[in-house]
């Protein structure tokens, strides 16, 4: 089965909380504080495989979620890293965040790898919050949550070589000749519905991949008949091999087909147009078919197009081992790394626990409750242990110090009402 997008979710792991404890050595008094920090929670990394060809284990494995790290242990001791997940992706698999639509990553090479979600990290010890008038801290930080997101995953094929044309034309009548591909084979329109790849043996020692691509209509760019689930593949192709029923057996002027066909590649991505490619006059067997490749030739020349033309008819196979041997010399003057799409690739930012947060934040009205929206605030709270008198009294200081205190009086807040932040609900009191 060749599946070609999917669309899957990937979490990063949980930070693990960070730990409470004391030093209890028999000779130790007033030993001071020993919970060490948690372990950070494990990447989702996506790693190319060459030896996948297609997306289909994601059709029946649509959640990853990676594991948590380890919570601290007494004595200082570190919670161990969560070990990375990785989920082998064929080449040629493009993600995309299905919010933003952004290219998180286009990959290509074997054995590249993107980190699609990031683990949260590991909540801090009380001995990180020992001070000189706090030489015992009890408060201590939960792991930070893991990166979660829906992406999609879009499968472009890697070929050396793209047989475009209209349904019918031949293309997969030619692929099965040329090499050991057997792909479905039918006297109607779209046989062909998924790509076919085959490995061409030039027969000197040269060897290429071929793709049969599900046959294109007029307004394929726009997404009709097979649209997009075939255009994408031909962007990977790094050359065209463009196929034209030369005996006109559907009906259609052979050359209208040529213009048709490269039209809808131009307006699907303009670089296509620029894209080195080969014409295949298939169906030479048939009588009229002399008579169509003159005219084809004469109006390629008015229109000042230099492109080689192979008469060839796949059914009889003449003419095609010399189509083969140019799509083979082709080929080497063409490098592979001229087809891939560029994608930024972005730095990756270290993050230190002293950075700064945005300390940005409003208040509304929800009825009698009021709303504080404030993305660092709620990431606080996540984070912190309210099981402990000193965590409680640390996050009252820490909205003091930002000024929320004093906002939500002046919003005319009173003892006894009802603040929210994200989830959490607590009751406003003044200090006296």
């Amino acid at each position: 089965m060749f599946v070609d997008k999917a669309k899957i979710f990937v979490k990063g792991g949980d930070g693990g909380d960070g730990l409470v404890a004391f030093r209890r050595e028999k000779y130790v008094p007033e030993g001071g504080p020993a919970g060490g920090d948690g372990g950070d929670g494990a990447d989702v990394i996506f790693r190319v495989d060459e030896g996948l060809r297609t997306l289909v284990d994601f059709r029946y494995q649509k959640h990853f979620k990676a594991d948590r790290g380890e919570k601290g242990r007494n004595k200082a001791r570190h919670g161990a890293n969560a070990e990375d997940m990785i989920v082998r992706v064929p080449p040629g698999t493009v993600v995309i965040d299905d919010d933003t639509q952004e290219v998180i990553a286009d990959l290509t090479r074997h054995g590249q790898e993107v980190v699609v979600a990031k683990g949260g990290r590991g909540g801090r010890g009380n001995t990180r919050f020992a001070t000189s008038n706090n030489t015992a801290p009890a408060i201590a930080e939960n792991g930070e949550d893991g990166q979660e997101r829906w992406v999609v995953l879009e499968l472009k094929v890697m070929a050396d070589v793209g047989l475009v044309g209209f349904p019918s034309v031949g293309k997969s009548t030619l692929l099965s000749v040329v090499s050991a591909a057997q792909p479905k084979i039918g006297a109607y329109h779209f046989t062909t519905l998924t790509p076919n790849l085959g490995v061409v043996d030039v027969k000197d020692g040269r060897s290429f991949v071929m793709a049969d691509l599900p046959g294109l209509i007029e307004g394929a760019h726009e997404g009709v008949g097979l649209g997009h689930e075939f255009l994408r593949h031909v962007e990977r192709t790094r050359v065209i091999l463009h196929v034209i029923d030369m005996g006109a057996t559907e009906g259609r002027d052979p050359f209208d087909d040529w213009v048709k066909i490269n039209d809808e590649l131009k307006l699907y991505n303009a670089k296509l147009e620029d894209r080195p490619q080969i014409i295949a006059a298939n169906k030479m067997d048939i009588p009229e078919a002399e008579e169509h490749l003159a005219e084809f030739k004469q109006k390629l020349a008015e229109l000042g197009k230099d492109i080689p033309i192979y008469a060839i008819s796949a059914v009889a196979r003449s003419g095609v081992q010399e189509m083969i041997y140019k799509l083979a010399d082709l080929l080497e003057s063409i490098p592979e790394a001229l087809v891939v799409e560029e994608v930024e690739e972005v730095e990756e930012r270290k993050v230190y626990r002293l950075e700064t947060e945005d300390d940005d934040f409003t208040i509304r009205r929800d009825n009698d409750a009021f709303v504080v929206d404030s993305p660092s605030i709620e990431k606080l709270i996540k984070r912190t242990n309210f099981s402990t008198h000193e965590a409680v009294m640390r996050f009252a200081r820490i909205l003091r110090k930002k000024g929320i205190d004093k906002a939500l009086r002046d919003r005319g807040a009173t003892n006894g009402q009802t603040i929210r932040i994200g989830d959490f609900e607590f009751e406003f009191v003044e200090q006296e």
